[in-house]
């Protein structure tokens, strides 16, 4: 998963808002200007092991308020549950992408996480940002987010297309 990749070259690629275009760029910085919370959770394979790991990081439901899926005519409501019932998440080349109901994703141990245990998250666990979301089995704790996108219908998601359960959940 490391490759050739340059974290400081890094920027997370946000589709299905409010702006002329529908997108916006941000930055670890605007991930960092989010409050910071911890947790620690156990976090599971589905093939059957599992690790207690402690996670630092911005709840998913305090990144969504502060960049909210984008409302116009389909919901004047301005509730994303209803704007956008549904978040996509992908790693920059595409490669590996899960789907999250937005349910699941202002769930309050649902964390956009960049430490591991004390310490900055390393190439191999997902630098420079992750998804952590305890109430899911570990295919849906995406490595290395390029690209969350808000979305009306439910998204493709890796593993379900192999066989597994959409929602993947414990």
């Amino acid at each position: 998963m490391a490759g050739d990749f340059d974290p400081a070259a890094w920027s997370l690629n946000l589709e299905g808002v409010d702006t002329e275009d529908g997108t916006r760029a941000l930055s670890m910085a605007d991930i960092r200007d989010l409050p910071r919370h911890e947790q620690t959770t156990e976090l599971k394979c589905i093939e059957g092991w599992s690790v207690i790991v402690s996670w630092a990081g911005a709840r998913m439901a305090d990144f969504i308020a502060k960049y909210p899926p984008a409302t116009g005519a389909a919901d004047p409501t301005g509730d994303p549950m209803t704007a956008s019932p549904y978040v996509a998440l992908e790693t920059p080349d595409g490669g590996y992408y899960v789907g999250l109901d937005m349910e699941s994703a202002l769930q309050p141990q649902t964390f956009l996480c960049y430490e591991m245990n004390g310490k900055p998250l390393s190439p191999a666990h997902g630098a420079p940002l992750r998804l952590v979301i305890p109430v899911k089995y570990g295919i849906k704790n995406i490595k290395r987010i390029g690209t969350i996108r808000y979305t009306r219908t439910r998204p493709a998601d890796f593993w379900a297309e192999r066989g597994y359960d959409w929602y993947a959940g414990m």
